[in-house]
């Protein structure tokens, strides 16, 4: 049977004059022999700690910490906010990059604006990367640091029972799965879950998927690329673990209250609709907003926009009803 072809939403204006400039320096349709290379440049815009630590607004500590049974240990960068005392929220980041870039600095910029809003302590993650390392070690390696870190709550001068998990894009895909983990394994409770454009289908074959190829950030070229580094053959077949793909769950109940984003003109945008509906037909909580004529990851690239302000603002919102603190 032959799709039905839909023609791509248009991208908001300010965000198409953007994604014009940004088209000579990136492509949407990332290859596998490319990973190198896009990771070496990744490598060269590395965030320094003082960018980091903001002026001093932030303790930064790198600690090593037990991985998964069997594996190595994992990097935690935990920032807390400097003169705090007592247990203060966490937010356990994990960050983006398809499941095959990036590094715990990756989106960091974000979670650090929620912790000086909200006054929490952030700790986010180098897990292993695909190819290198495929299912299950990217997640199993979020689990045991966010474990760890539950268990270390004391010592971090973290509030065990106010841990969010969040991440943007493949991370909020690993943020997905820590939820169901968690749940799963009896594991921390979470307070809370924010997936920002989250990978969760390695089907790769929704409408969205055919609508933007070859358009705006990461099509589906490049999320086939990303999920057969991680799962190889197994992609889209039959046997694929939720906790690698989160849209593979079949009970969505008992998780914790989701935040969900994704533009309308990206790859991501009917596969996280489709999340927050079968989260609320579980009778769970989720907060969804289709930004219209968004692109992925777009209001990390041009933070300046009127959409990435508001969805921004938005984000905040949530964060202080679920934490009880309203933003200034």
């Amino acid at each position: 049977m032959t799709r039905p072809s839909y023609p791509p939403p248009p991208f908001d204006p300010e965000l198409a004059a953007v994604l014009e400039i940004l088209s000579a320096q990136v492509n949407p349709w990332l290859t596998a022999d490319e990973i190198p290379a896009t990771r070496e440049a990744l490598a060269d815009m590395a965030v320094p700690r003082e960018e980091v630590e903001r002026d001093g607004a932030f303790e930064v500590e790198e600690r090593s910490v037990p991985g998964p049974q069997g594996a190595p240990d994992i990097g935690l960068l935990i920032c807390r906010p400097a003169g705090t005392s007592g247990a203060l929220p966490a937010i356990y980041h994990t960050h983006g990059g398809g499941m095959i870039l990036g590094d715990n600095r990756f989106g960091l910029d974000e979670m650090l604006d929620w912790a000086q809003e909200f006054g929490c302590t952030v700790v986010s993650v180098e897990y292993r990367l695909a190819p290198e390392h495929p299912h299950p070690a990217p997640v199993e390696d979020c689990y045991a640091g966010l474990v760890w870190t539950a268990e270390h709550a004391a010592e971090l001068g973290i509030d065990p029972e106010r841990i969010i998990v969040a991440g943007s894009s493949a991370g909020g895909g690993l943020a997905a799965a820590l939820a169901l983990m968690a749940r799963d394994r009896g594991g921390p409770a979470l307070l809370g879950q924010v997936l920002l454009s989250p990978m969760l289908d390695d089907r790769n074959d929704t409408v969205s998927s055919h609508q933007m190829a070859g358009l705006g950030i990461w099509d589906r070229t490049a999320n086939d690329t990303g999920w057969t580094a991680l799962l190889g053959d197994a992609r889209g077949g039959p046997d694929v673990s939720p906790y690698a793909a989160p849209a593979r769950a079949e009970d969505l109940s008992g998780l914790p209250p989701a935040f969900i984003d994704v533009g309308s003109a990206e790859t991501f945008r009917d596969e996280d609709v489709t999340y927050a509906t079968r989260i609320w037909q579980a009778g769970g909580r989720a907060e969804l907003h289709v930004w219209p004529g968004g692109f992925h990851g777009f209001d990390q690239m041009a933070p300046h926009t009127a959409l990435s302000q508001e969805a921004r603002a938005a984000r905040l919102r949530w964060l202080g009803r679920l934490l009880g603190k309203p933003t200034r």
